[in-house]
């Protein structure tokens, strides 16, 4: 890291600004898949991309080759794109102030995944899928874990410093069953490598894989022989692995500032939100709040500085219901007129250059419990784990599907039923929200499989959330 420090500020060119951001990625995927270990998935990626603002242009050049004369080379390809683009973008880059930081973030860790044996792990993994293996209908089957190391380092030509580093694991488990030509699958704690955190093999814990294999297995069978979910407009009780996926479609990527200026419309759509709703539109009901966190320290995008060197805060984006602020990084909130956004311009890796992103966006508890919420409901369903989803170009009209429902009539849990799906629009969803759970459902929860922008990026999102009560919703099953 000195090295690259010294190689750096010796390359930077005398202009505006210049930035050099380094990331490094190492990772390990083990799987066994019907009791059978799969060979490891093993990546190192390293690299380093140069930023130069000079008399309102803005330029930026990735290299893999760190030493002094490639970085001197990145360094003189970035000054020449700010060159090119000087008078000719939307902003004068030069009017913004973008920081000098310094200091040092690390992933909390309780055992290191480093520490632990590829054997140990692929026999953790082999107990988990031999347990799925209860019943002939089980016909496919697979426990995963996945571990990733990132060291960042992010440096401006005036002496800011950061380094960052980020540990994370994502383990994963499913079973699949079948009769009668009727498919089901059940997954633990969420699908797509939804139970995503930083830290170290305690997130085993945390995930409850140990005996788990048995219980996806059980659960798929009952799923294969439940009726189908139930159709008309009904209340739905959203568990944290199902709100996950509603944050992120519904408010996440809506309230991105970038999509909301118009740079995605061209290729993931544009957003419903305009920047006169801030301040004072209605989002949703009064029970409503959500948050902007990267400093939750288990969370899967926790981080101390963005990609653009901004600190990490907590923020308020929706308080009581009403919109406060969109997620923008410093440019977007040039390119505003000075609206206040958050700290989310990140890259998804050293060769991409950092955009608006949701990082870790919550939905804050509230003071029901699980038992109250289901006893306030006369008819509806409670949903868990999303299998499936669809949303319009402007994040607005969504149809969602999950993996498993249970009616509730009376308020009482009544049958497990499969196939449950409901639909909605994002602007007058969340006005019908009418219950929150309390922190005793409250769930931390992410996705590594964020897609956005030209050229594409996936980025890893965090999404935390308590079980919440919708009213008078559009549910419908999965019958002909």
């Amino acid at each position: 890291m000195e090295n690259l420090q010294r190689a750096f500020r010796a390359a930077a060119p005398a202009v505006d600004f210049c930035s050099l951001r380094f990331v490094e990625e190492s990772s390990e995927y083990l799987s066994v898949r019907q009791d059978v270990p799969e060979p490891p998935q093993l990546s190192v990626d390293r690299g380093a991309m140069v930023t130069v603002i000079d008399k309102g242009g803005l330029g930026y050049a990735a290299t893999s080759d760190l030493t002094p004369a490639g970085l001197a080379d990145a360094a003189g390809r970035a000054k020449r794109y700010a060159e090119l683009t000087r008078g000719r973008s939307v902003v004068d880059y030069s009017k913004i102030a973008l920081p000098r930081p310094e200091g040092e973030y690390r992933s909390p860790v309780g055992r290191d995944p480093a520490n632990v044996s590829r054997k140990d792990k692929y026999e953790i993994l082999g107990r988990e899928s031999a347990g799925c293996r209860i019943d002939p209908r089980i016909v496919d089957w697979d426990a995963s874990i996945w571990t990733t190391k990132v060291r960042q380092l992010y440096l401006t030509a005036d002496g800011g410093a950061v380094e960052q580093s980020f540990d994370m694991l994502v383990p994963n488990l499913s079973a699949t069953a079948y009769a009668d030509g009727e498919t089901q699958t059940r997954t633990h704690a969420g699908r797509y490598n939804g139970f995503c955190r930083q830290g170290g093999m305690e997130i085993l814990d945390a995930f409850g894989l140990d005996g788990a294999g048995r219980a996806v297995a059980e659960g798929a069978l009952e799923l294969l022989g439940a009726p189908n979910c139930p159709s008309g407009k009904m209340d739905v009780l959203l568990m944290p692995d199902q709100m996950m996926l509603q944050i992120h479609e519904s408010i996440g990527h809506p309230l991105e500032l970038d999509r909301i200026l118009g740079d995605e419309r061209n290729f993931a759509g544009t957003s419903f939100v305009t920047l006169d709703m801030f301040g004072s539109y209605r989002y949703g009901s009064a029970l409503l709040n959500v948050t902007y966190d990267p400093t939750r320290p288990e969370q899967y995008a926790s981080f101390g500085w963005d990609d653009d060197g901004t600190a990490a805060e907590r923020q308020h984006v929706i308080r009581d219901g009403i919109l406060e602020r969109p997620l923008g990084g410093a440019i977007s909130q040039a390119r505003a007129g000075g609206i206040p956004g958050v700290a989310n311009a990140r890259a998804c890796s050293w060769n991409r250059p950092p955009i608006d992103r949701m990082a870790n966006l919550n939905v804050e508890a509230g003071d029901s419990t699980l038992d109250q919420l289901i006893a306030s409901i006369e008819l509806g369903v409670m949903m868990r784990t999303n299998v499936s989803w669809s949303i319009d170009d402007s994040r607005n009209k969504f149809q969602f599907g999950c993996e498993w429902g249970r009616v509730i009539r009376n308020g009482k849990l009544a049958e497990v039923v499969r196939n449950p799906n409901y639909r909605g629009v994002s602007a007058t969803f969340w006005r019908s929200l009418s219950g929150v759970g309390d922190a005793s459902t409250y769930q931390v929860m992410g996705t590594p499989y964020c897609g956005k922008g030209e050229p594409s990026q996936v980025v890893r999102v965090g999404h935390a959330a308590p079980a919440c009560r919708f009213s008078g919703v559009d549910v419908f099953g999965g019958a002909a």
